[in-house]
């Protein structure tokens, strides 16, 4: 009961609580409202295609000296130590490409010798390009481990000096102190504000302060976008409002960029940014980024779309007035090809968007009937995958809540019933809930219009009767008696109805007909 009833609170919109109607991403579908792994990484080792070519001029000499054989981690603690740089330089790259290798990166032993302060300490050496890179690398690929992993190397000094590698002259160093960052950030909430308590910010967007941005490599920019977005990543606490005020406007720049792999990032930082209150929403919408948002809705590459149709899902989490300025944007007429996309997953989200633009006004809910949307609801109610289905039940049942007489007539018109009667079979006790929420308003519109005993004879026609009263036998309390109390009102005389008033059937189902001389509806 208090799960349903939590979710319930979640939502927002009249004849319930101004808040509880719309749903934001919390703990009460994990699956659903969390970025997965695969969505986009928020920690990257750098493992090179050819390990063991030489990076500058400097190494192609020593590099006749390495053995091809890898070194042990007890001879880069030696060459490390030594007061040779060449044999220091010699060392960290061999310990780069011991942790470059794609299985069982020995970052344990690193940490473990003692390691990581040598290795912070010739971030410093600006005489030697070379040895900074290969610290660089090195550094990065042990900070893309477990916390405790990428702790080490923050608690060995590392983000002042990653910090001021940065706005290095060498592309190539900058980079990869670029990386390290985004690695270090991507680590959590905690270690995110270290990065940007340290300073990151600033020089991170001073790279991007130049005219062009084709300028840059497509690799270093990829970086730079990644790092930002891991910047905005993560709540409990979000990303300081000062920092993301200033991060705002090179995000809005990058969303058009025409590397996909830069778009995909900036809609990824975006949509962190308006995963929460109302108030950070709003200064997202100010930003002016919606209509943008909207456009890559329509791109092909999943990628894409995948952030950012969750950003547009957690803005209509938001006020009226927020949900408004997307449906401004005419975002709804992306909605036919997102409800039939072949990844379930997209097909998932937009269910769940929609659900929180049904919780909204009328008005709101006349715009998504306007836009055609209302078969392509009942369609994932009979052929989604159930989680689908399940954000699709929320939708409707929103629609029945907030929704005019005459809006709920052209939902039952649009043969609801019969799917979602269905669904009564499910085993989510809080789904069939939602259900009987969703019957029970529909047939308070009937009475309203005296046609109660009609809908009753519909719902019996495509056998929900028969599994509303299979409910009252349910071990859940709320569903035997949400259950109990719609056959007590409106199917326990049903031997009194009379055959004329049965609905007149059609090849699309029962027709409604809006008598244009009276105040009523005719099924």
């Amino acid at each position: 009961m208090s799960e349903n009833v939590e979710r319930l609170n979640k939502f927002k919109n009249k004849g319930k609580d101004a808040n509880e109607l719309r749903r934001r991403r919390v703990e009460v579908n994990v699956e659903l409202r969390k970025a997965k792994k695969d969505d986009q990484m928020f920690k990257r080792r750098n493992v090179a295609a050819f390990p063991d070519e030489a990076t500058s001029p400097l190494q192609e000499r020593t590099q006749n000296c390495l053995a091809a054989r890898q070194w042990t981690v007890e001879e880069i603690v030696s060459g490390v130590n030594s007061s040779d740089v060449e044999s220091q330089l010699q060392a960290t790259q061999a310990a780069r490409k011991l942790l470059s290798r794609d299985k069982n990166p020995p970052i344990n032993q690193m940490i473990g010798a003692g390691l990581i302060p040598k290795f912070v300490s010739f971030l410093g050496l600006v005489d030697c390009p070379p040895i900074q890179f290969e610290a660089s690398w090195a550094l990065t690929n042990i900070a893309s481990g477990t916390c405790d992993q990428t702790a080490a190397v923050v608690e060995g000094g590392a983000i002042p000096a990653f910090i001021s590698l940065v706005t290095s002259h060498h592309q190539h160093i900058s980079e990869q102190a670029v990386w390290a960052l985004g690695n270090i950030a991507g680590d959590g909430s905690a270690l995110r504000d270290r990065v940007i308590k340290n300073g990151a910010v600033a020089p991170l967007l001073s790279l991007l302060a130049v005219p062009d941005l084709s300028a840059f490599s497509t690799g270093y920019m990829r970086n730079v976008t990644w790092t930002l977005s891991n910047l905005c990543r993560n709540k409990n606490p979000s990303p300081p409002m000062t920092a993301v005020q200033q991060i705002l406007p090179a995000l809005v720049r990058l969303l058009h960029h025409d590397d996909r792999e830069v778009l995909a990032d900036a809609c990824w930082a975006v949509s962190y940014l308006t995963d929460g209150s109302n108030d950070r929403i709003e200064v997202m919408v100010q930003t002016g980024l919606i209509p943008r948002l909207v456009n890559l809705l329509g791109f092909e590459e999943l990628p894409v779309v995948t952030p950012a149709l969750r950003a547009i899902g957690n803005i209509v989490t938001g006020t009226d007035e927020q949900t408004q300025a997307v449906l401004n944007a005419g975002a709804l007429a992306m909605f036919p090809r997102l409800l039939c996309h072949k990844k379930g997953n997209i097909q998932k989200e937009a269910a769940w968007t929609l659900s929180n633009i049904t919780a909204g006004k009328d008005g709101q809910i006349q715009e998504v009937i306007d836009a055609g949307l209302i078969p392509y609801l009942v369609n994932t109610l009979v052929e989604g995958d159930y989680k689908t289905q399940k954000e699709a039940v929320w939708a409707v049942t929103n629609f029945t809540s907030g929704g005019t007489v005459e809006q709920v007539v052209y939902l039952v018109q649009a043969n609801v019933l019969e799917p979602l009667l269905n669904l009564l079979s499910s085993k989510d006790s809080k789904i069939v809930l939602v259900i009987l929420d969703a019957i029970t308003n529909i047939f308070m519109a009937g009475d309203k219009i005296g046609e109660s005993d009609k809908l009753g004879l519909m719902v019996e026609e495509c056998g929900g009767l028969d599994k509303i009263e299979a409910l009252q036998s349910h071990e859940n309390e709320m569903i035997y008696k949400a259950s109990l109390n719609l056959i007590e009102k409106y199917f326990s005389d049903e031997d009194e109805v009379v055959q004329s008033v049965v609905p007149e059937a059609t090849d699309d189902g029962y027709t409604f007909k809006i008598n244009e001389n009276q105040n009523s509806f005719n099924f």
